[in-house]
C-alpha cells in the first residue's frame, strides 16, 4: 500500500509517499481500506516533532480516516466486513489502509460520505468534550468561540447552536463575518481591534447585554486567551483548546478568586484511550445530530492524497476556512 511517511522530523516537505507494509489487524482490531483522511493541526506538531506523543521513526502520521472494513481480527464484535467506519487511531491515518481498535472505530450513518466523515474524526469530538464535559456548558448559556474559522471553531458554533446556546465567534478576519455566521454564529467579535484587552470584553458586554461570556473556547491563546478571561461572565468557564497564536499564556490565581471563574484544559486523545465507552456515545450523539440536520461539517477544501504537502501548508499558513480532507483515489 502507500502511505505518507515521516522519516525525520520536521516541515511536512521533509515527507514523502512510499511503498508501506500493509497492516494486518490483531485481536480486537479491524483494518480500514481508507477513502478519506482528516487532516488536523496536531498533526503538523507531530510531523515537527513538537507533540506530546511521538511515535519512533520512520511512522504514518494522522489520527483518523474514513473508509471500509476490509479485515477483521479475533474478537471484534462492534464492526463487520464491508462496514463503512470512522477510525481513530494515534498515528497511521495517512496511509491507504490503517489498522484501529474495534472500540475506536464508528460505524457512519447511511446517509453520510466518507468526506463528511473524516471531516467529523477530531475536530467535532473535541468541539463536544471541550463545550459539554470540560466548560459544563447548558442549554440558553452564552458561548464565545475563538479561532471560530478553524475546524473546531465551526464544529464548536454548530454545537452551540443545535444543543440550544447563543454562539458569539471571535476571528481576526472579520471579512469571513459571512461564512462564520453560516456555521450558526449569532455575533461576530473582532479579535483583530486594537487594544483587545478592552476591546474583546467590550464586544461581548454589548452582544450580551452586559452578561459575558458563560463559556469560552479558545483554540488560540496568546493575547486573545488574556482578553476573553476579562469577557467572562460570573462563573464562567474558559477551555483551552490550543495555542495557534504561538503564545502560551500564563495565568494569576487571583483573577480565578475575584470572579468566581474556571479554566480548564482539554486533551481529547486521553479520552479516547482511557474512557473509549464515552467517547462512543459522544460519537453517536454526533452521527444522530449530524442525520438531524443539526451538523454539517465544513469542509474547506478535498485533496488527493499526493497533494498532502498543500493540504498541510493550508492549515499551517491559517488559509483553511473548515476541514481540510485528503482522499486516497
Amino acid at each position: 500500500m502507500r502511505a505518507i511517511v515521516v522519516r525525520e522530523f520536521g516541515p511536512p516537505a521533509g515527507m514523502a509517499i512510499e511503498d508501506w507494509p500493509t497492516p494486518e489487524p490483531g485481536p480486537g482490531q479491524i483494518r480500514v481500506d481508507v477513502r478519506a483522511i482528516d487532516v488536523n493541526y496536531p498533526d503538523l506538531l507531530v510531523i515537527g516533532g513538537k507533540y506530546q506523543i511521538l511515535p519512533p521513526r520512520p511512522f504514518v502520521p494522522g489520527k483518523a480516516a474514513a473508509g471500509v472494513v476490509g479485515a477483521v481480527g479475533e474478537g471484534v464484535r462492534r464492526c463487520r466486513l464491508g462496514d463503512p467506519v470512522l477510525a481513530q487511531v494515534e498515528h497511521g491515518a495517512y496511509a491507504e489502509q490503517i489498522v484501529a481498535a474495534d472500540e475506536h472505530a464508528y460505524v457512519m450513518p447511511g446517509a453520510m460520505g466518507f468526506t463528511e466523515a473524516a471531516a467529523m474524526g477530531l475536530a467535532y469530538q473535541s468541539a463536544h468534550f471541550a463545550l459539554i464535559d470540560r466548560g459544563q456548558f447548558k442549554a440558553g448559556e452564552t458561548v464565545l468561540v475563538t479561532g471560530a474559522s478553524g475546524a473546531i471553531g465551526l464544529a464548536a458554533l454548530q454545537l452551540v447552536k443545535a444543543l440550544g446556546g447563543i454562539a458569539l465567534a471571535g476571528t481576526r478576519r472579520p471579512a469571513e463575518a459571512d461564512a462564520i455566521r453560516a456555521a450558526g454564529a449569532d455575533a461576530i467579535i473582532d479579535l483583530s481591534a486594537p487594544n483587545l484587552r478592552d476591546a474583546l470584553r467590550a464586544q461581548v458586554q454589548a452582544a450580551t447585554r452586559g452578561h459575558g461570556a458563560d463559556v469560552v473556547l479558545d483554540p488560540v491563546g496568546g493575547d486573545v486567551f488574556d482578553a476573553s478571561l476579562r469577557a467572562l461572565a460570573w462563573r464562567g468557564r474558559i477551555v483551552v483548546i490550543g495555542f495557534a497564536a504561538g503564545r502560551i499564556p500564563e495565568l494569576r490565581a487571583n483573577y480565578l478568586l475575584v470572579k468566581n471563574i474556571t479554566a480548564c484544559g482539554l486533551q481529547w486523545s486521553d479520552y479516547r484511550d482511557r474512557d473509549p465507552a464515552w467517547v462512543r456515545r459522544v460519537q453517536s450523539e454526533l452521527f444522530e445530530l449530524y442525520a438531524g440536520g443539526l451538523l454539517r461539517p465544513q469542509i474547506a477544501r478535498t485533496l488527493p492524497m499526493t497533494e498532502f504537502a498543500t493540504a498541510l501548508d493550508l492549515l499551517a499558513t491559517g488559509r483553511a476556512r473548515g476541514k481540510l480532507v485528503l482522499t486516497t483515489g
